[in-house]
């Protein structure tokens, strides 16, 4: 069984408003096994679609390529956004070489809610999938369960919105964005918001309709 860990630490500066959770990169990333195309950071691989997303909302003109600058570019652009990534799983157990998280077993979850109190200015945390098993609003759930915190819904139009109370006075709010990866794109196909647009413009795609999702909340 091969032991998953995260390849990176959490990217956090004393300014981060919002944080980009997920679940784990390729296992690639973890073995330095990278193919070409990936960057070496989070959300890098040369398949995924988050970087692709908001090179497309903010005309980023990124390079995609293992290199030191392509890791810079990322990390620039993040700071002058304010957002930071905190992925929420620090390692599981795979009996296949993937990067599902159904397959994730034995999950040792990163201490989200030390981060969130170490860092008082981040009001929004952005999910990179739902509420499916093992994904990271499920995951989260269980963070919160263990403290006695619940999330409140907001709005349960996709992509679902809750918030909980920190503490008092803090109020933070989750978003659980449609994943961008290509596994998801079966789920997407399936949403009457898409096959709308789709109607619409038969060029419309998957990834269009990530782009104008995630445009409201980054």
């Amino acid at each position: 069984m091969f032991l998953h860990s995260h390849p990176y630490e959490p990217f956090l500066f004393r300014e981060t408003t919002k944080l980009i959770v997920g679940t784990l990169p390729p296992p690639r990333f973890s073995t330095r096994n990278l193919k070409p195309g990936d960057v070496d950071f989070c959300y890098g691989s040369a398949d995924g679609q988050l970087w692709r997303i908001l090179e497309r909302i903010f005309d980023l003109q990124l390079s995609w390529e293992t290199t030191t600058s392509a890791v810079e570019q990322r990390k620039n652009f993040l700071r002058r956004r304010r957002i930071g990534i905190c992925d929420i799983v620090k390692s599981a157990r795979r009996l296949r070489m993937d990067a599902s998280d159904l397959g994730m077993q034995d999950i040792q979850l990163r201490d989200l809610l030390g981060y969130l109190h170490a860092y008082p200015k981040v009001h929004t945390l952005l999910f990179t999938g739902g509420n499916s098993k093992n994904g990271p609003e499920f995951l989260f759930r269980k963070l919160l369960k263990r403290e006695g915190l619940t999330m409140r819904p907001v709005s349960l139009e996709v992509p679902r919105i809750h918030e909980f109370f920190l503490a008092e006075g803090r109020n933070i709010r989750t978003i659980s964005l449609t994943a961008p990866s290509g596994a998801a794109n079966r789920a997407v196909g399936s949403m009457k918001a898409y096959q709308r647009l789709k109607e619409k413009n038969p060029e419309f795609n998957t990834v269009d309709f990530r782009v104008m999702q995630y445009k409201a909340y980054f």
